[in-house]
């Protein structure tokens, strides 16, 4: 069991939503919580570590791409609780949305796959709901 499993605090989540013309790119999550599910490129935040470089820290790290200017997109907070009913993980994230400007996706860190979407392409994902609020609202903030 990791420190971020059945935590004493919430953790500071930080990802970004990456968009190439009107495609979103996507990661598999290879570990808990939502193993196997498509999201938002991202992680946790460093001591030490800015927001925004924890953004671009963790979006090259588990996808291999850079975007330009950041923008703040929104802030969710995603629980999961074990049978019992107890708080298993706890994170605040805090997701920006930018603009692609280099790299192809290539699945690190701890994702499987990492690729681009077209709009039409995501109902299928089965895409947590925040998520899919996250890439509308990111949408929209980059006009």
């Amino acid at each position: 069991m990791s420190a971020r499993e059945y935590p004493d605090r919430p953790w500071i989540g930080i990802g970004v939503i990456a968009f190439r013309g009107e495609d979103v790119l996507l990661v598999r999550r290879s570990k808990p919580p939502r193993q196997g599910e498509w999201s938002i490129p991202g992680g946790a935040q460093h001591l030490g570590e800015t927001a925004e470089m924890a953004a671009r820290r963790e979006l090259l790290e588990e996808a291999g791409i850079e975007v330009g200017p950041l923008t703040l997109a929104v802030v969710v907070d995603a629980l999961s609780h074990d049978p019992e009913g107890r708080t298993r993980f706890h994170y605040t994230i805090i997701d920006f949305a930018g603009r692609w400007v280099g790299g192809e996706p290539v699945a690190g860190d701890d994702v499987s796959e990492a690729r681009w979407f077209s709009p039409a392409e995501l109902p299928a994902l089965g895409l947590w709901a925040e998520a899919i609020r996250a890439i509308e609202e990111g949408r929209r903030r980059l006009g």
